[in-house]
């Protein structure tokens, strides 16, 4: 009996060639049916064609009840920033933003802006960009800060005996 090791089976197989003639076996219609749009050759029909209707990719967010995944951003008047520097941290340490790890836009309210110092955050206003820079500071867009990783926890095996928490496989070998 052949032994699986011993088998002369290639990883790769040949590309079939279709549209050789009947007898190939892959000739004439060359497994695309007879007639119709898939059939044709040059340009294919996207996956969300759905031959002329609207898309239901793009009809989903017209319909009723649909909710959006996109966060908006964090709005902070130009007139409650105070200090040198500011950024998302200081921002939510002043009590103006609810999370330091969203998007920030510092737009304009009523009053003067007199801030004076560096602004670091994902957007600010035309107007506010301006006016910072007329009280000679400056505005630095910024990428939104990422969450630090959370720390994993580790079994209560682990933390008793470390060389038990080691996985082995049904015949013991150490992994």
């Amino acid at each position: 009996m052949t032994k699986y090791h011993e088998l002369s089976a290639s990883a790769y197989k040949n590309k079939k060639r279709v549209g050789r003639g009947i007898a190939a076996g892959g000739g004439k219609t060359a497994g695309r049916g007879t007639k119709g749009q898939k059939s044709r050759t040059g340009k294919k029909i996207r996956a969300t064609f759905m031959g002329g209707q609207g898309p239901l990719v793009q009809r989903v967010p017209k319909m009723r009840g649909f909710k959006s995944l996109r966060v908006p951003a964090q709005v902070v008047y130009a007139q409650e920033l105070t200090g040198a520097k500011q950024d998302n941290f200081g921002l939510y340490e002043a009590g103006l933003i609810t999370m330091p790890y969203h998007a920030v836009k510092v737009i304009n309210g009523k009053g003067d802006i007199t801030f004076k110092g560096t602004l670091s955050v994902a957007g600010a206003s035309k107007s506010v960009v301006e006016a910072i820079a007329k009280n000679g500071g400056k505005f630095v867009k910024t990428d939104v800060p990422l969450l630090p990783a959370k720390e994993t926890k580790e079994t209560p095996e682990a933390k008793k005996s470390p060389a038990k928490a080691t996985k082995t496989t049904a015949k013991g070998a150490e992994k």
